[in-house]
């Protein structure tokens, strides 16, 4: 099934871009009857989205599918992340899945990994927050929600794949990322449907919209259709990639 979708109003004019692979993490805390989603306010500096409340995420870095994980993606997370063109390889799908646990650490200071035996190796950049608690990475509790392709014109242009995962997967809390000169410059915990989530990018309200379906089902599962955003014929389409079930 394939629609049309709201992306907003923006400049459209800059030279064709090659999309860069990108994770974005949506913590979601349902210990309430209404569930709540950690958001951050950007900071107005910022070329991309300035002001505008977001989830944690960038693009993959070159080091993410070297780093150790606690846990192996599950094989439905990895066939979802392969699902949408451009086809995603599996070494590509693990390096997603950990860049959104990467950056929600470096942009929020909640780091979602599992304690493991023995010594940790000292690991390198933001991973040091994990070594030194004694933790290494776990995307093995990760859900993809959805994937997304930032239109031609634009002035960055991400392939996105937006993972949820559950507050109960935040195992560490470093202290002091967020400030008045840091990227994010203010984290909520709001309830979907939120007025902080009025004023937030069109994108980010489409992908809202699906966790917020995905969440009224219940327990979050691996074999729902993923929504795939991406551009055709001049309009955003949403196709629903069928499951594998």
């Amino acid at each position: 099934m394939s629609d049309a979708v709201e992306i907003g109003k923006e400049a459209d004019h800059h030279p064709y871009k090659r999309p860069r692979d990108a994770a974005t993490l949506m913590l979601v805390d349902r210990s309430g009857p209404i569930p709540k989603v950690l958001v951050g306010k950007r900071h107005d500096k910022v070329v991309f989205m300035p002001g505008k409340f977001v989830f944690p995420g960038g693009s993959v870095d070159t080091t993410d599918n070297k780093i150790p994980v606690a846990a192996p993606l599950p094989p439905e997370l990895e066939a979802n992340l392969m699902k949408g063109s451009p086809k995603t390889p599996p070494s590509r799908a693990r390096s997603l899945a950990v860049a959104a646990i990467r950056e929600a650490c470096e942009e929020t200071g909640l780091c979602l990994g599992r304690k493991v035996d023995g010594a940790t190796k000292k690991l390198p950049g933001v991973w040091e927050a994990f070594s030194d608690a004694g933790l290494l990475p776990d995307p093995s509790g990760l859900f993809l929600i959805a994937r997304a392709i930032t239109p031609p014109g634009r002035i960055k242009r991400f392939d996105t794949r937006f993972f949820t995962a559950d507050a109960s997967s935040i195992a560490h809390r470093v202290e002091g990322v967020v400030h008045a000169d840091a990227e994010l410059v203010e984290l909520v915990w709001v309830e979907l449907g939120s007025a902080h989530l009025a004023d937030a990018h069109a994108m980010t309200k489409n992908v809202l919209n699906q966790l917020q379906q995905r969440l009224a089902t219940g327990p979050l599962r691996h074999d729902a259709p993923l929504p795939f955003f991406h551009w055709y014929s001049g309009k955003m389409q949403l196709d629903m990639l069928p499951s594998d079930s």
